[in-house]
């Protein structure tokens, strides 16, 4: 931690936050107003936002690539590693073969050794593929005895790819169907409480659907959930889960493939969480 000088005082950056001490170099509890406007103060602040931005950009980078089950070139990861936003987003992510089998957690990566991976007997191995693979959770066959290893481990993954919340097709899932209603008629009051839900989790509304793309086996699929074109105050309630491919048209639901179908849900029972429960309530 570098302290600069700002006027009577000096500020340093410290855990992304601006710090100061005075002359006698007593640290003290907030930064003085009267050095608000200091250089060093706006410079230190505006860097704190954009490191903060850094991160996040960082970290829905990395989800975007597991959602996706893209697989990054190894040059790519072992350059963005000695970025502690970018370390931090990768780190304990799983890591799997071109034959999907795991080869385990993502500890290092760098140009000359490799990945450095702890594997499912707990050893430190490093191996040095062209291609570094994070699988969407909905894809790894194992995965509740993965999430208690990682446990074990100590493993805490900021992107969630173990602990994130996955739906398999059911085995009497109507394959011609065109539409999921499980997640279908939750009320919300107000349309524009239901559409702040949408902005929110994350989420976007086009032509009155809450919508997410997901890209699987080089196609690209949205799953979409009625909320409704205008954001005004009157009462709504979510629609039913469909799937269309990049012109619009609708897929039949045995068409879709598990990382479409998985997230596709995880959205539409996240919006149907947010109902009025009170309201179900007191009607029952």
């Amino acid at each position: 931690m570098g302290w600069v000088s700002a006027g009577d005082y000096e500020v340093a950056l410290d855990d992304g936050k601006v710090v100061c001490r005075n002359a006698a170099g007593r640290r003290l509890k907030s930064v003085p107003p009267k050095i608000a406007d200091e250089p060093a103060v706006v410079g230190l602040r505006q860097l704190t936002e954009w490191l903060e931005r850094h991160e996040r950009q960082c970290l829905a980078d990395v989800e975007r690539w597991m959602v996706r089950s893209l697989p990054v070139p190894f040059a790519v990861v072992a350059q963005v590693w000695p970025d502690p936003a970018w370390q931090a987003a990768l780190r304990d992510l799983v890591v799997t073969g071109a034959d999907g089998e795991v080869a385990g957690f993502l500890r290092d990566a760098d140009s000359e050794r490799g990945l450095g991976l702890v594997d499912l007997d707990g050893d430190t191995v490093r191996i040095t593929p062209d291609l570094v693979r994070l699988p969407h959770p909905v894809l790894l066959d194992d995965l509740e005895e993965l999430r208690e290893f990682a446990v074990e481990l100590g493993v805490e993954q900021r992107a969630q790819q173990l602990f994130r919340e996955v739906w398999r097709r059911p085995a009497t899932l109507d394959a011609e169907g065109t539409a999921v209603e499980e997640y279908a008629g939750g009320v919300f009051k107000e349309q524009r409480f239901l559409h702040g839900r949408v902005t929110q989790l994350g989420y976007r509304v086009r032509g009155g659907h809450a919508v997410t793309s997901v890209l699987e086996e080089n196609r690209t699929v949205e799953a979409r959930v009625w909320v409704g074109d205008y954001e005004g105050y009157e009462q709504a309630e979510t629609g039913p889960l469909l799937f269309t491919d990049p012109a619009g048209r609708v897929l039949k639901l045995g068409a879709i493939g598990p990382v479409a179908w998985s997230e596709g849900m995880r959205m539409a029972s996240a919006l149907y969480a947010g109902r009025d429960i009170e309201d179900e309530e007191r009607a029952a």
